[in-house]
């Protein structure tokens, strides 16, 4: 350990529904495998406003006090005896699901199917709304001088549009229909762009995001408050329907319309989970028309590919981070991520600033 470092840091600790509070905690003491890191930047995720709102998501029950906070970058700033890939002072972004590497999922490649993923932000482990990590060095990766901590944080949600654009194996030139454009559904979007997909078409209901998909990259934009995205979709494809249709709203009515939005033999992604288990789908549909679908469980191996992206420049994402809070604050930034999306995209915390 690095002897000039703090004994004890703040955190942002959740005690209960929409309850956080400013607490000093002791600073993680890593293992030789691991690294200390110095939390630079945090963005708010759909999963962190629905633990904060019901305790819970599926199995997954908050049960102590809790530290929200899992997509995240910073600085190195202690290493164990055994690390080698990293010094003191690089610049980082954390993939915040650390896996056995035994089991059949961790051998094949499917890392994110592994049974026991510690993953930040995930009860019972506590995530990044802190001053510093810990974190085992093969799931952390240096990002380049060039690269913001903001966008380094952004390579979590946008892992989740590689992911599914490699499961469902988009390639240059396919139409592709995106349906809800949260923060995922935005990088969802990035993520298309960056696969080589010619047509891009997003809906939502809110403007404020709607003009921001165009921004990362979306050719055509539908309100489905004022438009039927089906009919929409159809002119668009000269109706024969998208290759690709991602869900990532989470929301019922948006995946049947994902599904009916596809031409025969299209592919459909379940990016986004919605409350309820049990929905109504067209199976005639998916059979008679031999439609691949396929569910998206966070990513892997998506974390160079995706630093790459986001380095080069190729995507803009200046416009998506519209406000920034301090560690102090984050019961403020929770609620504003919770109860202003139409003012608001991405909010990001800085626990060191």
């Amino acid at each position: 350990m690095n002897n000039n470092l703090p004994k004890t840091m703040k955190a942002a600790v959740m005690h209960s529904i929409r309850e956080i509070s400013i607490e000093t905690l002791p600073v993680p003491q890593i293992d030789y495998n691991e690294v200390l890191i110095k939390v630079r930047a945090v963005g708010i995720c759909g999963s962190d406003l629905h633990y904060y709102t019901h305790g819970r998501i599926g199995k997954y029950k908050v049960e102590k006090p809790f530290i929200l906070g899992h997509e995240c970058s910073g600085e190195v700033v202690a290493v164990g005896s055994s690390v080698e890939r990293f010094k003191v002072g690089d610049r980082v972004a954390v993939e915040p699901g650390v896996t056995c590497g035994h089991c059949e999922a961790c051998k094949e490649g499917r890392y994110n199917l592994c049974p026991d993923v510690q993953f930040l932000a995930t009860p019972p482990v506590d995530g990044a709304f802190v001053q510093y990590i810990k974190m085992r060095q093969d799931f952390v990766f240096s990002i380049p001088d060039s690269l913001s901590y903001e966008d380094a944080a952004l390579i979590e949600p946008f892992s989740v549009g590689i992911h599914a654009a490699t499961r469902t194996k988009l390639q240059p030139g396919s139409t592709i229909a995106i349906m809800g454009m949260g923060p995922v559904g935005l990088m969802a979007v990035a993520a298309a762009k960056a696969f080589g997909a010619s047509t891009i078409i997003a809906t939502d209901l809110e403007p404020l995001r709607l003009e921001a998909a165009k921004q990362m990259g979306a050719t055509h934009v539908i309100n489905i408050r004022e438009q039927d995205p089906l009919n929409e979709i159809k002119n668009i494809t000269d109706n024969i329907g998208v290759d690709i249709a991602w869900e990532t709203a989470g929301n019922p009515k948006a995946l049947q319309s994902s599904l009916a939005s596809l031409r025969r033999g299209g592919k459909l992604a379940i990016v986004g989970l919605p409350p309820q288990s049990d929905i109504a789908l067209d199976i005639p549909f998916i059979a008679d028309n031999e439609v691949d679908i396929y569910g998206i469980f966070r990513y892997a191996n998506t974390y160079p590919k995706g630093i790459k992206f986001l380095a080069s420049g190729a995507i803009d994402t200046k416009h998506l981070v519209t406000d920034k809070y301090a560690l102090a604050d984050t019961r403020e930034a929770m609620e504003r991520a919770l109860n202003f999306k139409n003012e608001c995209l991405k909010v990001i915390v800085y626990p060191n600033e």
